[in-house]
């Protein structure tokens, strides 16, 4: 007969501590939420507070003419942005990994953007694409390319990309960075034994370099679709969600019901309805890079 193994306590009450934590910072905030969402809690009729179930839910699919504006707007801020940045950090990244003079400074100077804060940022992509005063206007028509000035973040078919631009700008330092300390991590040997088998440059970064910064992009784009996703600086500092509908995420459209106009139960409806979609990417995505070996099973 084989002996019971001994249940052992000790792992889990060195983790104790840590998982209230946890539990206290994540876990009420959530079902908190999750709690609001069910009720009609408006901060400027309190006296109307009152538990109307999925009402909200069935109001925002179905009465809410913001919400799917807003939710076209964010597949598209955050699908664009974190392509655009992985494929432009790549790039930078394999260019910084070579070795050149001033390679040192170059690669801080790459930070730069990462390390500004995001208002700031807003403020100076606004004045770039001012439809008065703003730089971009005149070097388009030094170059013929426009007429007469264009308010970029005034017109609504517009507006948004001027925001995926200045945000691809912001967090291209992040993505390059991760990659590059990922390609400095894959063994020089390989490139050695590839290069005596007369293997091309392409043929190293296809079967050497991306396999082997594989894990690292994985959890990378997943990190940055989480916060581009959160992001509310840019979008609202720059337009506020408009003109009309034009540039609004769910992000900032939680924001503005719950911190503007108050409604904290239809705001917590909405933001709860994001986290879940971005939840469903989230898994959709780790299971196909699983699938295709992006990630190691473990």
């Amino acid at each position: 007969m084989q002996k019971k193994k001994k249940v052992q306590y000790q792992p889990f009450i060195l983790l104790a501590p840590a998982l209230i934590i946890v539990l206290l910072i994540i876990g009420y905030p959530v079902v908190r939420a999750v709690g609001l969402s069910l009720f009609k809690y408006d901060m400027t009729n309190l006296q109307n507070v009152k538990f109307v179930g999925l009402q909200n839910y069935i109001n925002i699919f179905t009465k809410d003419d913001a919400f799917w504006p807003a939710l076209k707007n964010t597949v598209l801020w955050v699908g664009v942005t974190v392509v655009l940045q992985l494929l432009l950090s790549l790039l930078l990244a394999n260019i910084l990994n070579k070795s050149f003079r001033g390679r040192g400074i170059v690669r801080s100077i790459v930070l730069i953007p990462w390390v500004t804060p995001c208002v700031l940022i807003s403020l100076m992509w606004a004045w770039i694409f001012n439809g008065n005063y703003g730089v971009m206007n005149e070097i388009l028509k030094k170059f013929h390319l426009i007429s007469e000035n264009v308010a970029w973040i005034a017109q609504p078919d517009t507006a948004l990309w001027v925001q995926i631009l200045a945000m691809i700008w912001q967090g291209i330092p992040f993505f390059t960075i991760m990659v590059l300390a990922a390609m400095q991590s894959v063994p020089k040997e390989l490139y050695e034994s590839a290069s005596v088998d007369g293997a091309s440059s392409i043929k190293q970064y296809m079967y050497i370099t991306l396999p082997g910064i594989a894990s690292t992009i994985v959890s990378t784009v997943m990190i940055r679709l989480i916060w581009v996703f959160n992001n509310v600086d840019i979008v609202y500092t720059m337009t506020g969600g408009g003109p009309g509908y034009s540039s609004l995420t769910l992000s900032v459209y939680t924001y503005l019901q719950a911190q503007k106009s108050m409604k904290f139960g239809y705001g917590s409806a909405v933001a709860i309805i994001g986290a879940v979609l971005m939840s469903v990417v989230i898994f959709i995505y780790l299971r196909i890079t699983r699938e295709q070996g992006g990630m190691i099973d473990k």
